[in-house]
């Protein structure tokens, strides 16, 4: 008796000493919270996301530069006009010095902050105030649109997925017939058409140099991509203990959608959103740069790079600026994306 209670005291005073095995502190908070503090640790997908914030506010400050800084009309052209540098008087349009001296060269980049900061172009509009307007159009256009391929994959995933069946068999099908064209050739052949003749189906009509065409077209082309993969994370989860249970206490449908299903999918449908911003942004400057996107007066990134396609040996930065937002922005976008998924995801490990 003596030594047993020896030993029970031993070991009341080791319990006492030992930590407490209890879940972690992360496991007793809100996942979404614990996510949240994840990607506040992740030091490169904060920076990505700083940097691309500061884009999107420049780009939102273009009437403010175009009124207060350049003081030029940025979609107005310029053949004839001056401008002031240095305290002297210089044409914007000046007569070439190159080749067989034809055609004129617009001025270059005077890299003070005022007007041509980063020169003209061909038709003597200020390349930084089109970079910033054109920069609003392109991110406009990629964020409703990655709304619209986020929604449309959301419902045909989640629709497939759970009622399974005849329901399953014909959405798939559907998404393999768009899944089958190259994205780009859809997006091209889709542009070509309704640009040319708008888009009109009912109380729904939208004119050809609307810029909800190509946030339209590129909001579809992009479904297919995203809802299988959402319809499968549905498939594996109507197989899982607490959906299957659910079905068994007689759970109505609707119930087991809103509570057990879509929380779930609603983990991968953000991680694509950073993904899918990038891509939108990527193929909307592949249209308006082959003239089947964004349409005249209006400007976005692509435009301004064909702008410059025939300035590159002499004025390089008017397609150069709009190339390297382009490539700063997706780049930003992907470096996020992954610091999502990763606090996303539970079985990732912190770096």
């Amino acid at each position: 008796m003596r030594a047993f209670e020896v030993d029970e005291r031993l070991g009341a005073e080791a319990g006492a000493k030992a930590p407490a095995s209890v879940p972690p502190r992360e496991a007793s908070q809100n996942p979404w919270a614990v996510a949240a503090r994840k990607l506040r640790r992740d030091g490169a997908a904060m920076v990505s996301l700083i940097v691309f914030l500061v884009v999107v506010a420049l780009c939102l400050s273009a009437p403010l530069y175009a009124t207060y800084v350049s003081g030029t009309d940025p979609f107005a052209t310029n053949l004839n006009g001056e401008a002031v540098i240095n305290g002297q008087t210089t044409p914007v349009l000046e007569a070439s010095t190159e080749g067989l001296g034809l055609g004129m060269t617009p001025i270059g980049p005077t890299w003070r902050i005022g007007p041509y900061v980063l020169g003209a172009d061909n038709q003597g509009r200020d390349v930084a105030a089109r970079l910033l307007y054109g920069g609003r159009n392109s991110l406009l256009i990629a964020g409703v649109a990655t709304i619209i391929t986020l929604a449309g994959a959301t419902l045909l995933g989640v629709v497939a997925g759970s009622f399974g069946g005849l329901v399953d068999a014909a959405l798939s099908r559907l998404l393999d017939i768009l899944w089958a064209f190259p994205i780009y050739l859809l997006a091209i052949s889709l542009s070509i058409v309704l640009i040319s003749k708008g888009f009109d189906i009912g109380p729904i009509s939208i004119t050809s140099g609307s810029l909800a065409l190509p946030i339209v077209i590129i909001g579809i082309v992009y479904v297919p991509y995203v809802a299988r993969p959402i319809r499968g994370h549905v498939l594996s989860l109507m197989a899982q203990e607490f959906v299957t249970a659910a079905i068994g206490l007689g759970v109505p449908s609707w119930r087991i959608l809103w509570v057990d299903i879509l929380p779930n999918v609603a983990t991968r449908v953000i991680v694509f959103i950073p993904l899918m911003l990038a891509l939108n942004m990527m193929t909307e400057s592949a249209l308006s740069f082959l003239s089947i996107g964004v349409q005249s007066p209006d400007a976005s990134w692509g435009t301004i790079i064909q702008d410059g396609q025939g300035l590159l040996y002499s004025r390089p930065w008017v397609a150069l600026a709009p190339g390297m937002a382009i490539a700063l922005c997706v780049l930003a976008l992907n470096i996020l994306g992954d610091g999502v998924r990763d606090a996303l995801d539970p079985k990732s490990k912190l770096r």
